[in-house]
């Protein structure tokens, strides 16, 4: 009888064991996400399109810089865990956020608009960041997906396939939230200067359109479309999922061109290095697929996009909690220099591709 008992009983105290070393770290991510949740809400932070992801990996930077080096050795398995699976999760659960309904309402045209703002900005950050400015091959690639695709949740999602470091996704983030607030503002402020001088012929739902397909951040795009009319804001919104359900085929072939670049590389058998596929990428589209169903509940939806918002925000309390300032100042200006190149293209490029494709098709 006491021999049948003892293999539930190691079971059972192995799992209390591994829930007492992750839980510290957990809280203490979950507590820092919590609090950039609600910041995320006040008024005067809601209104500048700075998001609660943004605010959690600042708030974790402040204390992974001060009192966390105290408490890493209790807390190192938690945020660890929630660095690594619990982002992986969060960005399954980001298709929720998508139907492809989606690409009906922006016509073929947004879709190709979104592909093209993607593909160049991505390919752009790449020259530049290699050729001109000598940045490592991580940093330029996390900055390419953040400012092409959708900001910080971009970042998160690229970081394990290319196995980044935690001051490679600081850097890139910082400059995503750098360009992405400038971008909330300055839009808005282009739309109203061309229609005080008559540069252009834009309605409030091309502007959107515009906004949705080169502003980093949905948070920021949210803002920037507001700030004009409930219509751009609808259509900026619907430009911007439209891009961000390219983040799942852009991480498989990134995977694969990350694959083809170790072939050079053997491992000990003699082997080339397979691809590695970003299975949650996969996750993401059946998420986005499942929804487009409309099989699950409204409040079902509702409640995962809510789990999603904590998940990714405890990811981000967790990275900031483990980046040291060191690191991301030794970065120097160069990744700043890059994003700001970044940025002006998106805003000229954006342009001249929302005016010329649809004219096309």
């Amino acid at each position: 009888m006491n021999t049948t008992s003892l293999p539930r009983t190691s079971h059972s105290s192995g799992w209390l064991r591994q829930m007492t070393e992750l839980a510290p770290g957990l809280l203490l991510a979950g507590a820092i996400a919590a609090a950039a949740t609600w910041g995320a809400r006040q008024p005067l932070l809601a209104g500048s399109g700075l998001s609660a992801l943004t605010l959690a990996i600042c708030i974790g930077l402040v204390i992974g810089n001060t009192v966390y080096p105290r408490l890493e050795p209790g807390c190192h398995a938690g945020v660890g865990l929630a660095k690594q699976r619990l982002l992986r999760a969060g960005i399954v659960l980001y298709g929720l956020r998508l139907t492809f309904q989606d690409i009906g309402h922006v016509g073929m045209a947004g879709v190709v608009v979104d592909a093209l703002v993607l593909g160049s900005t991505f390919l752009l950050a790449q020259w530049l960041g290699r050729r001109v400015f000598g940045l490592d091959a991580r940093t330029t690639v996390l900055i390419g997906a953040g400012s092409s695709i959708c900001g910080a949740a971009a970042v998160l999602a690229t970081e394990p396939v290319i196995k980044g470091r935690a001051e490679d996704v600081a850097v890139a983030v910082a400059t995503v939230v750098v360009f992405g607030t400038v971008g909330t503002f300055l839009y808005p402020a282009l739309f109203h200067w061309n229609a005080a001088h008559g540069w252009l012929d834009m309605s409030p739902a091309q502007y959107g359109l515009y906004v949705g397909s080169t502003v980093h951040e949905v948070a920021q795009v949210v803002a920037a479309g507001e700030a004009i009319a409930p219509e751009a804001a609808d259509v900026a919104v619907i430009s911007k999922m439209v891009r961000v359900m390219m983040l799942a085929p852009f991480l498989l072939l990134l995977s694969m061109a990350v694959a083809r670049g170790n072939r050079s590389s053997q491992v000990s058998d003699g082997q080339p290095r397979r691809i590695t596929i970003p299975w949650f990428a996969l996750g993401f589209v059946a998420m986005a697929g499942v929804n487009s169903l409309g099989v699950l509940p409204a409040a079902v939806v509702e409640v995962g996009v809510q789990l999603d918002n904590a998940l990714l925000a405890v990811a981000m309390a967790a990275l900031g909690l483990t980046t040291h300032v060191r690191a991301v100042r030794a970065a120097g200006t160069k990744p700043l220099l890059l994003a700001a190149l970044l940025f002006a293209w998106l805003l000229v490029a954006g342009l001249l591709f929302n005016r010329w494709v649809p004219g096309l098709l």
